[in-house]
């Protein structure tokens, strides 16, 4: 595959973004990892000379920005309901007529929703493993039926969560009641799906350029939040892959990315089986940029420091033909 790859930087005075709001925090379930990727990157900014400030949640931006008080926004808010990545902020943002980084209304929206994702990429032949969407409130006829159409092992999560938030690994019929009681009590629908067993891998993407894959070895069965967030013996190997399967697998990852209408920045989640396919799991367009994120792993072994990483996201903020 031919990765097409952004210029090192299209704004070369840090003067050019103006007043920047790096907004942070925010009232989602992954409240604390945002405010982690936050200071990250409000640091990095001002490292880089930027005119950066913080602000917590989306209440207090809106008020920000109405009194005239930014340029642009830095969107690092992490999940749904009060976080930046479900689509809201990015339609607030847009009648106000602000920049901001990252994906627009439709790529994020239809990002943050699995099912529908799963149902775009469906469509284009793209692979995903087997799933079913269940209501929220689905009685334990619906939900035992259901994992009998995808068969076990399988994954019982929040249809609209990241981090691996309420995410449960399903191995035979008297474990689902209880990953169900724990996707439940987060917002929204459910999402069952195949249990891929293999290689978890996760590919970046930076404006057009597609940064090396991460192979996740995490100590434990699997790469749950505390994996990602807290334990400090997670693997990760950088590029995961090799020759042409890194190349399909960066050419996936670009086609999912792109089927989802998303821009900017993001990352894609994938898993690879034992016979070598890749499935494609989600789609995340604000990704962590804590000291355990993955983003910034990938970004250095294209040879992008952190605060390169930061300056080029922001760069994003100015869209095509703006």
């Amino acid at each position: 595959m031919a990765v097409t790859t952004n210029p090192a930087s299209r704004i070369s005075n840090p003067a050019d973004f103006g007043r920047v709001a790096v907004v942070m925090g925010g009232s989602s379930a992954e409240r604390e990892v945002s405010l982690d990727s936050g200071r990250n990157v409000l640091a990095a900014l001002k490292a880089r000379g930027v005119d950066a400030h913080a602000i917590d949640g989306i209440p207090a931006l809106l008020d920000a920005l109405r009194a005239g008080h930014f340029a642009r926004v830095f969107n690092i808010l992490h999940g749904q309901h009060g976080g930046g990545e479900d689509g809201v902020l990015q339609g607030a943002l847009e009648s106000l007529k602000v920049p901001y980084t990252g994906s627009g209304v439709l790529g994020s929206a239809l990002s943050m929703d699995k099912p529908r994702s799963k149902r775009v990429w469906q469509s284009l032949g793209l692979p995903t493993p087997k799933f079913v969407a269940l209501a929220r409130g689905a009685d334990a006829a619906a939900v035992h039926a259901a994992a009998h159409t995808i068969g076990f092992p399988l994954i019982v999560k929040p249809a609209c969560e990241g981090s691996s938030v309420g995410v449960t690994r399903v191995f035979e019929e008297a474990q689902l009641d209880s990953a169900v009681e724990l996707a439940a009590k987060y917002p929204g629908d459910l999402l069952m799906e195949t249990l891929i067993e293999g290689d978890e891998l996760t590919v970046g993407i930076l404006g057009r350029e597609v940064l090396p894959s991460i192979h996740i070895v995490p100590k434990g069965a699997f790469y749950d939040y505390n994996a990602k967030y807290v334990a400090e013996d997670t693997q990760y190997l950088c590029p995961g892959l090799h020759g042409d399967a890194e190349s399909e697998l960066r050419a996936l990852a670009l086609q999912a990315f792109d089927a989802l209408g998303c821009a900017g920045w993001g990352r894609v989640d994938v898993m690879r089986d034992r016979a070598g396919r890749n499935w494609l799991l989600e789609v995340n367009t604000a990704p962590g940029m804590t000291s355990h994120s993955l983003v910034p792993k990938a970004a250095r072994a294209a040879g992008i420091d952190y605060e390169a990483l930061c300056w080029r996201v922001l760069e994003t903020s100015f869209r095509e033909g703006a």
